[in-house]
């Protein structure tokens, strides 16, 4: 509770007591679920339990009509997905930027080409949770790769996506009793387009593409009872009825005939009477404070039947009611209440018929929402020239040519330098990567452990040619800043988010370590970098691929001891006293971090510019005699 106020201060957050935590009675879980803790999943995992049992009960607190909408319980394994932690999702920036939060910059804005609201969904999931089984992650590949083949069944499968309205939000106003006739209609609507969609689907035959499309249901009853039952335009206010279709219902269309039909039904019983009475100025009239009358003039009252009723004397006639009448006025005024009651009665029997098929629309949606990021993944691929990986037994990650997905699509005018990569566990393991400032060092960085998420969340990646084995955790040490609500410097922050990494390696994770020891002296700094290099190296278990940006050039002396250690660095050319940043990685250390030169590229001033050139030149020349 306190972290989350602490590290989100604008979200609302409300402690829940150790009693809703508790697992002595789980009968809301039964309940809810149709049975037990152990058939579900959940045994021996007691702190699920706890987790599952405090979120019914809150729900069931929070939500009057209960939690329907929840009938299924997926449990996870803790190897099932990639691990990201909060460090590692927000200098990736995944769903959004570090800088300003938002979407435009982040790997989401790049992948996002769904068509629906479900799949847009999806599609963070997925970048959020990315796949280690290996397996899983060719059969997305497989259906990605056959989309890009067809590309006609592509665009025929989109076109229809797009009129795919939000089955999962609709089910849940539909659950609640909260949907309005306009959401029922979008909801037939979807539910019509959808034959059409497995129809198209059908083209792309592989063992994803075939799973999802056994799992859309046509729902061929929901579309044809909306068909029927709701109007084509309804209102959006449901208070003054005509939602339901002319046709569905005898009795409404008979209630409708008499408010609609009034004046004709008047002008017949009028007409009826006269011929009866043989009172030829009769008349049928109607005001507010009498209601429905027939009217006879005083010189014809003697003519008048005795089923009339005297209802008003005038100066000039008579004024009666007849059984006949009187049931017609009854029927009239009550028919507009009775309109709307039945409307009503009819649009929940429509709803709840929806509501009896949740599990079936549910597994839809999901199955819909998946085959839209497939799709996402193809059109992403075919625009940005990605490659399919290759997913290797071994633990390599071998890339040629890669790129920044997102810088590349930034940078416009400017050509992207694509780079190579080879790690493993044998002699490649960890790349110290030196070079000046603003050469692309920690943009390189971030381009390989994207390209390994965008793989194994079932993407092509930016690269001309890429051999991956599957990563469990990508860890990531970038940047600094304080973290001021925690009481911490950027020092502290630095060590701290290092400890974790070092303490939660695994053979099969991926680290990045951007500059790190910067926030102490020197000599500090070049001893915990070189520790922590070193450790990584020697650890006889957790043998993780590294990659260590550093501008402590005497870690370029490890590789001639340690013979897992590889060095590179980001070349440069200097013309005319100017640096030319090639943004190339080329094998090797570099000497120089060309820090001045940024500065001056900066705005710095120019006599500090050239004052500090005089005092690099000092410095080194001591350094040398030393």
């Amino acid at each position: 509770y306190t972290f989350i106020r602490n590290r989100y201060g604008k979200c609302s957050a409300e402690q829940l007591s150790d009693e809703d935590f508790s697992i002595d009675d789980v009968s809301e879980i039964t309940a809810q679920f149709g049975g037990t803790a152990d058939e579900i999943g959940l045994a021996g995992k007691d702190n699920a339990l706890r987790a599952l049992c405090a979120l019914l009960r809150y729900l069931y607190k929070a939500q009057r009509s209960g939690a329907k909408r929840f009938v299924k319980l997926n449990v996870h394994s803790s190897g099932e997905f990639m691990q990201l932690g909060l460090a590692t999702r927000r200098n990736l920036e995944l769903t959004s930027t570090m800088r300003s939060g938002e979407k435009k910059g982040s790997l989401l804005w790049v992948l996002d080409k769904t068509d629906t609201s479900m799949g847009r969904r999806k599609l963070r999931q997925c970048i959020e949770q990315p796949l280690t089984d290996t397996a899983a992650i060719i059969r997305r590949h497989d259906a990605v790769e056959a989309l890009i083949n067809n590309s006609a069944a592509l665009y025929d499968i989109k076109t229809d996506l797009a009129k795919v309205y939000d089955l999962e939000r609709l089910m849940t106003r539909i659950i609640y009793k909260a949907a309005n006739a306009k959401d029922v209609k979008a909801l037939g609507a979807t539910c019509r387009i959808l034959p059409q969609l497995k129809s198209d689907l059908s083209q792309i035959s592989t063992q994803l593409t075939r799973s999802l499309d056994k799992k859309i249901s046509p729902l061929d009853d929901i579309a044809d009872l909306v068909e029927r039952a709701i109007a084509d335009e309804p209102p959006a206010l449901m208070k003054d009825g005509g939602y339901i279709k002319n046709g569905f219902n005898e009795e409404l269309d008979r209630l409708r005939n008499i408010t609609g039909g009034g004046k004709d039904l008047l002008a017949q019983i009028e007409q009826q009477e006269k011929e009866a009475t043989g009172i030829k100025n009769l008349r049928v009239g109607y005001n507010r404070v009498f209601g429905y009358y027939i009217e006879v003039s005083k010189g014809n009252v003697s003519m008048v039947p005795d089923r009339y009723v005297r209802k008003q004397t005038l100066t000039n006639g008579e004024r009666y009611i007849t059984d006949e009448l009187k049931k017609i006025e009854n029927e009239i005024l009550g028919a507009n209440d009775k309109i709307l009651a039945l409307e009503a009665a009819i649009f929940a029997e429509v709803r709840e018929f929806i509501a009896q098929r949740l599990d079936l629309i549910q597994q839809t949606a999901e199955s819909v929402a998946a085959l839209d990021v497939l799709c996402s993944y193809a059109v992403v691929s075919i625009e940005n020239n990605y490659c399919r990986p290759m997913m290797a037994n071994d633990s390599v990650i071998e890339i040629k040519d890669g790129r920044h997905p997102v810088v590349e699509k930034m940078v416009n005018e400017i050509l992207f330098t694509p780079n190579d990569v080879y790690l493993d566990v044998k002699s490649n393991r960890l790349m110290i990567i030196t070079g000046p400032n603003m050469s692309g060092k920690s943009t390189f960085m971030r381009q390989v452990a994207v390209i390994v998420l965008m793989a194994q969340i079932g993407c092509f990646v930016p690269a001309s040619y890429a051999r991956l084995g599957v990563v469990d955790r990508i860890f990531t040490r970038v940047g600094a800043s304080d973290d001021l609500s925690a009481g911490q410097s950027t020092f502290m922050v630095e060590m701290t988010e290092a400890a974790d990494i070092l303490n939660n390696l695994s053979e099969r994770s991926l680290v990045l370590f951007d500059e790190l020891g910067r926030g102490t002296s020197t000599y500090d700094g070049i001893s915990i970098a070189w520790a922590i290099v070193e450790h990584i190296h020697e650890h006889p278990k957790a043998r993780a691929k590294t990659l260590f940006a550093t501008h402590y050039h005497e870690l370029n002396e490890m590789e001639r001891t340690y013979k897992r250690i590889v060095n590179y660095n980001v070349s440069v050319k200097e013309v005319d006293n100017k640096v030319i940043f090639l943004r190339k990685l080329v094998r090797g250390g570099s000497e120089h971090s060309f820090g001045i030169h940024v500065a001056k590229l900066a705005g710095m001033p120019q006599s500090i510019v050239k004052r500090a050139n005089q005092i690099l030149k000092q410095l080194e020349s001591e350094n040398r005699q030393n």
